[in-house]
């Protein structure tokens, strides 16, 4: 991991300990549905059937344990271990999972030697990848943990249209070299862009725009800008420093690959995966495979 994206998420994990902590364990938020639905699951009940065979978890890249904490209420505690690692963050994931039994929180690199980990029936790895030198390499890593008809399943950012992929990149630039003080300034900015242009409610009938990667459809004003010009997350549910939080990680971090369906399909099948789910939206890939 490069030292700026390093530095990005040690310093957002330890300012912002639990961010949507919260939210990411109560079913019926937005982002425990965001996560559920596009996993392929309609509620958590559908996720813990998913995980009752499952004898050992991996949580690659934990940030500060949210997610290892919703698969630990989803998986039996008396037969299902679960491991969790993250590079800069562990320590912040230890403390926020201190009160759940049988996990087991350590510090590791995806592109590291990983072998100390053992084997895994499953393997969650999300919102991560995209942030190594060599998102494949850190995948195929993964994928060497997976006993024989384990399943892993990973999200990636998807390559998005060419104005926002434009702007994302412009914003990037410009502020990857502050601190992490001084780039929250910009991200409260863009955040205070993103509230005002969703309390404004408003929907707009948009014609197709092919060069720009706009397909025809209806839209909310702020979600319009957002899939197809710049990233100016808003979500009532979180405070308004949180959402800015969110924006931040999306703009500071130097490392930030995009990809095609096609390319993560190819991942897979050149990791001997066979994939069982596929759920593409306008900001990721999540997909999900077997082994053996």
């Amino acid at each position: 991991m490069a030292d700026n994206t390093r530095h990005s998420f040690k310093d957002k994990w330890e300012n912002n300990p639990h961010l949507a902590l919260d939210q990411t364990l109560e079913e019926g938020s937005d982002i425990n549905r965001w996560i559920l639905t596009r996993n392929g699951f309609a509620s958590k009940a559908e996720l813990a059937a998913y995980l009752a065979t499952k004898r050992r978890i991996l949580d690659a890249g934990c940030g500060n344990g949210r997610v290892t904490a919703l698969l630990r209420s989803c998986s039996p505690v008396d037969h299902t271990d679960i491991v969790a690692f993250d590079l800069v963050a562990a320590d912040v994931a230890r403390r926020n999972l201190a009160g759940y039994e049988r996990i087991d929180v350590r510090e590791a690199d995806l592109l590291g030697d990983l072998s100390g980990l053992g084997r895994f029936d499953f393997i969650y790895c999300q919102e991560v990848l995209h942030h190594t030198s060599d998102p494949e390499k850190a995948f195929r890593n993964l994928c060497s943990l997976l006993e024989p008809g384990g399943e892993i399943a990973v999200y990636v950012y998807k390559q998005k249209a060419p104005v926002r992929e434009f702007v994302d990149d412009f914003v990037r630039a410009r502020i990857s070299g502050l601190s992490y003080e001084d780039a929250m300034k910009t991200a409260e900015q863009i955040t205070a862009l993103g509230k005002v242009l969703s309390e404004l409610r408003t929907d707009v009938d948009v014609p197709a725009v092919e060069a720009l990667g706009i397909p025809a459809g209806r839209y909310d004003l702020q979600r319009f800008l957002y899939h197809f010009f710049m990233k100016c997350f808003w979500n009532p549910e979180l405070s308004f420093h949180d959402n800015a939080v969110i924006n931040y990680e999306w703009y500071h971090p130097q490392l930030c690959s995009r990809h095609t369906v096609e390319e993560i399909r190819a991942w897979f099948d050149r990791a001997g995966l066979r994939v069982l789910h596929e759920h593409v939206d306008f900001y990721g890939i999540t997909m999900r495979g077997r082994s053996g």
